[in-house]
């Protein structure tokens, strides 16, 4: 398995994920350090999750970057990371291919 996971919009390495086109109305990028966070949820993305919020957030406990694309992809990523709200979320273009190498990552850290 790669070591790291890149899409475009996001990615990840051993140290962290970064979401790119995040801050609004910037689009600088957000960084995540793995070493701070303390787990994630993925689910389905429906209508009603998140489907056609192409940026920012409808009811400020998630926050999602930029992704014009984000209509046509199947998962939606939420991470928990302690002190953050509203939640970074996001849609992977790959989303079986993030989530093992985040759970990979996340279980060598112990």
């Amino acid at each position: 398995m790669n070591a790291t996971y890149d899409d475009g919009l996001v990615q990840l390495d051993h140290a962290a994920i970064t979401l790119r086109r995040y801050h609004f109305p910037s689009g600088t990028s957000k960084v995540i350090a793995l070493s701070t966070l303390r787990g994630y949820k993925a689910e389905a993305l429906r209508a009603l999750t998140y489907r056609f919020r192409l940026w920012g957030s409808s009811d400020f406990r998630r926050w999602l970057p930029l992704d014009m694309g984000r209509p046509f992809k199947s998962t939606l990523i939420t991470l928990d990371v302690p002190g953050t709200r509203p939640s970074p979320a996001f849609t992977p273009a790959r989303p079986e291919e993030f989530t093992a190498l985040l759970d990979e990552l996340l279980a060598r850290r112990g």
